[in-house]
C-alpha cells in the first residue's frame, strides 16, 4: 500500500493546527499491512483534538494490533478546512498512522458518542471515496460499522451503516474479526448478503439491511428480519469483569492539544443510580468494578510511561467506586509515582463526595470540580430521581470550598417532565447559596451554574417524553438570566436549545430520518455538535422536504403501545421496568440504588446472565442505604452488582 503522506504534508502549511493530521503519538503503533490481517480503520467521526483522549477507540485499537489476524490505525474528522484542501487536491480520508487510503482498509469502524456527528459518518464514507448509502456498495468495498452509546438507535444511520455493535465492544471485535477474515479468504466472488448474515449471527450486532420496517401512517406498523440469519431481538454485549480488560496499556500521548489531556483510567462500568433522564446509566448496567489493586498498577504504569502529572479516574460516577478514598490516597500519597500527582474525579455525585476525599485530592493540585444535581428543587430532582438534598449539595460545596477550591461548576439539566418555572427558578436559588457556603471560606467564590436543555433518550424511563421545543427552553434560560443578574459571584451558562432540539431528532428517530440526515449533509450541514457550524434551518427545510416534522418527531408523548424505533434491540432493561419507572417519575415516586435494596427486576443482569456478589453491607461514604433485605457478603442474589473490589 502507497502512503499518501507526500501529497498530504504540502497541505499542512494552508489549515488550522496541522498537529491533528500527523500522528507520531507516544504511544501508538504502526502496524505493518501484510497478506492475512483484517485491516480495521477505527474513525471517530470529529476532530482529533475531541476524539484522540477517547478511551473506547484506544482500547479496540490495542486489541486489534494484538491479535495475529487483524491490525488498526486511527483517523479523525478533517476540520472544514483540511476537507477543503483534500477535496481539492484529490486526497481522501486516511490513517494517522501510516497515512494510508482509507478504502485500503478491509473495515470502517465508527465510534458514535453523540448524534449530531452523523452528517459527519456521512461526510467521511464519502471522502473516503466510497457510496455513501450500503446498498450501493459493492463486495470490493470496505465494511461500514459503528458501535458506541448512539448505536442503541442505529435507525437514523441504518441506511448507510453495514452493521452496529450494541455494547461493549472488547469480544465483539474479535468476533468480528474471524468473521470478516474468513469471509475475505473466500476470494473474487464472495457473497457481501453472505457476511452481513454471518456478523447478524454474532450476539451484539445488528445488521439493519436484514430486517423490515413496515408503517401505519406516521407511525411504525412493525419491525421484523427478513432473513432467518437475523434474531427478533438483537442483545447488547456485556463484559462480565474488567479485571480481564485492562485497557488501554499504552494510552497515547498527543504531540498537540487535546480535550481531557491526562491518563486516563476507568474504574467501573455501568451505574444503577436509576436516573430517569440518563442513557448511559440505563444502557451499562449492570455495575462492574474494577479490582482496586489493577486500578492503581494501571495508575502507576500509565504515569511512568507517559510523564502526566494528573490521572483522571473515569465512570460514570466516579466518588461511587467502592475504594475511591483509598485510591486517591495512595495517587497523591506518592504510592504511583514519585511526582506529584493531581487526581481529577470527571463524574461526581454531591451525595458521595465526602470531606475526607476533598481533602485527599487538595493534597495535590485542583483541579476543576463540577456537581450535577440536575434540577434545581427537590420535587424535580425526585421527578428524574436524582436523589440529592440540598444539604447533600451544601455540604459537598462545602467540602470544596474549606479545602481551598475557589470555583465549582453546577450543571443543570432544563426541559425535565412536569417542570414548572419554580424548578427552573431553583437553580438560581441553588447556585446562590452556594456562593453563601463559599463565602465562609473565601471572599470572592465563584459557582458556574451550566445549563443543558433535556433530550430524551432510547431505553430510558424519559424515552416517551414530548420534548420542550427551542422558544420554550430558550423562554426557561430567560428566565434564569433575569433570576441570576446581580448575584455576585453567580455565572450562568446554557446550551443552544435549537441543537438539542436537532439532537433530538436524530436520538429517537426511526429509518426516515436517514434521508433529513443526508439532506443535512449534502446542504453542508458538517460539525453540527459545533455551534459556529449549527443551523437548525437546515434541520427543518430537511424535514419538510420529507414530509416529515419536529412536531411529530421530537414534541410528541409515545403511548404505551406505540413501536418505538429501537424495540427491536435490547439493551438488557425490560419495557415495563421502563414504563413503570415513568409512570413513578409523573407521580413524583423515586427509587433507590439497587445495590443497597432488593432487585427491580429492570433485566440488565439476569438477561447478561450475571449474577450479584455482595460485597459490603453498606453503601459507599456518602451513599444511599436501602431499606431491604439483609444480606452477607458473598451472598448471591439476581441483582444488578456483578462485583466490588475483584471479589467473584
Amino acid at each position: 500500500m502507497a502512503t499518501l503522506w507526500p501529497s498530504i504534508e504540502p497541505l499542512l502549511d494552508g489549515v488550522s493546527k496541522p498537529a491533528r493530521y500527523i500522528g507520531g503519538e507516544q504511544g501508538a503503533t504502526v502496524p505493518v499491512h501484510v497478506p492475512g490481517k483484517v485491516g480495521w480503520l477505527l474513525v471517530y467521526p470529529d476532530t482529533y483534538e475531541i476524539g484522540l483522549p477517547n478511551q473506547g477507540l484506544q482500547i479496540l485499537c490495542e486489541l486489534l494490533n494484538e491479535r495475529h489476524d487483524a491490525l488498526a490505525e486511527r483517523s479523525y474528522a478533517p476540520w472544514v478546512d483540511m476537507e477543503e484542501a483534500m477535496r481539492s487536491a484529490g486526497v481522501p480520508l486516511f490513517s494517522v498512522e501510516n497515512h494510508l487510503p482509507a478504502r485500503e482498509f478491509d473495515i470502517l469502524a465508527f465510534n458514535l458518542s453523540a448524534e449530531l456527528v452523523y452528517t459527519n459518518v456521512l461526510n467521511l464514507i464519502d471522502l473516503a471515496g466510497l457510496a455513501v448509502r450500503a446498498d450501493e456498495r459493492s463486495a470490493d468495498d470496505p465494511l461500514i460499522l459503528a458501535g458506541g452509546h448512539c448505536a442503541f438507535n442505529p435507525e437514523p444511520l441504518a441506511d448507510f451503516i453495514d452493521a452496529f455493535v450494541l455494547g461493549d465492544g472488547e469480544e465483539a471485535v474479535g468476533e468480528i474479526n474471524e468473521v470478516v477474515r474468513d469471509w475475505l479468504a473466500e476470494g473474487p466472488g464472495r457473497s457481501r448478503p453472505a457476511l452481513l448474515e454471518g456478523l447478524a449471527a454474532l450476539e451484539g450486532v445488528y445488521v439493519p439491511s436484514l430486517y423490515e420496517v413496515a408503517y401505519d401512517g406516521a407511525r411504525i406498523a412493525s419491525v421484523r428480519p427478513r432473513s432467518p440469519a437475523a434474531p427478533e431481538l438483537v442483545v447488547k454485549r456485556t463484559i462480565g469483569d474488567l479485571a480481564e480488560w485492562p485497557y488501554p496499556k499504552r494510552q497515547l500521548v498527543p504531540l498537540t492539544e487535546v480535550v481531557h489531556d491526562r491518563l486516563n483510567v476507568e474504574v467501573f462500568r455501568g451505574c444503577t443510580r436509576g436516573c430517569r433522564f440518563c442513557q448511559a446509566g440505563m444502557i451499562t448496567r449492570p455495575v462492574r468494578e474494577r479490582p482496586a489493586a489493577q486500578v492503581r498498577s494501571m495508575i502507576r504504569s500509565g504515569l511512568e510511561r507517559t510523564g502526566y502529572d494528573e490521572v483522571a479516574l473515569t465512570s460514570l460516577s466516579t466518588a461511587d467506586f467502592s475504594s475511591i478514598e483509598e485510591t486517591v490516597g495512595a495517587v497523591v500519597g506518592g504510592e504511583c509515582g514519585d511526582r506529584q500527582v493531581s487526581v481529577s474525579l470527571p463524574s461526581l455525585r454531591v451525595d458521595a463526595f465526602t470531606v475526607a476525599t476533598a481533602t485527599q485530592i487538595a493534597h495535590a493540585r485542583r483541579t476543576g470540580l463540577t456537581f450535577a444535581p440536575e434540577g434545581g428543587t427537590w420535587r424535580m430532582r425526585s421527578v428524574i430521581n436524582k436523589l440529592i438534598t440540598e444539604e447533600d449539595l451544601y455540604g459537598a460545596v462545602d467540602a470544596a470550598f474549606s479545602n481551598g477550591w475557589r470555583r465549582v461548576k453546577l450543571y443543570f439539566l432544563i426541559g425535565l417532565p412536569t417542570e414548572r418555572d419554580e424548578d427552573v427558578l431553583g437553580i438560581a436559588e441553588l447556585a446562590r447559596r452556594c456562593v453563601e457556603v463559599g463565602r465562609r471560606h473565601h471572599r470572592s467564590p465563584t459557582v458556574v451554574a451550566s445549563v443543558g436543555g433535556f433530550v430524551p433518550k432510547p431505553h430510558t424511563p424519559f424515552q416517551w417524553f414530548a420534548q420542550d421545543t427551542a422558544p420554550e427552553l430558550r423562554r426557561k434560560i430567560n428566565l434564569l438570566k433575569d433570576a441570576c443578574r446581580g448575584v455576585r459571584g453567580v455565572s450562568l451558562r446554557w446550551h443552544d436549545p435549537a441543537a438539542s432540539v436537532a439532537e433530538g431528532l436524530a436520538s429517537r428517530g426511526d429509518r426516515r430520518m436517514g434521508a433529513v440526515i443526508e439532506r443535512v449533509w449534502r446542504a453542508g450541514g458538517t460539525f453540527q455538535e459545533w455551534s459556529e457550524c449549527f443551523e437548525l434551518g437546515r434541520w427543518e427545510e430537511a424535514l419538510a422536504a420529507e414530509g416529515l416534522s419536529l412536531e411529530e418527531l421530537a414534541h410528541r408523548e409515545r403511548a404505551e403501545d406505540e413501536i418505538l424505533p429501537w424495540e427491536h434491540l435490547s439493551a438488557g432493561l425490560h419495557k415495563d421496568f421502563l414504563w413503570n419507572d415513568w409512570q413513578d417519575a409523573l407521580a413524583q415516586v423515586s427509587v433507590e440504588d439497587c445495590r443497597w435494596t432488593p432487585c427491580y427486576d429492570c433485566g440488565a443482569c439476569t438477561d447478561a446472565g450475571l449474577e450479584h456478589v455482595v460485597a459490603s453491607t453498606t453503601p459507599p461514604a456518602g451513599g444511599s442505604q436501602g431499606t431491604g433485605q439483609d444480606l452477607s457478603v458473598g451472598d448471591r442474589v439476581p441483582v444488578h452488582l456483578v462485583t466490588t473490589s475483584g471479589a467473584r
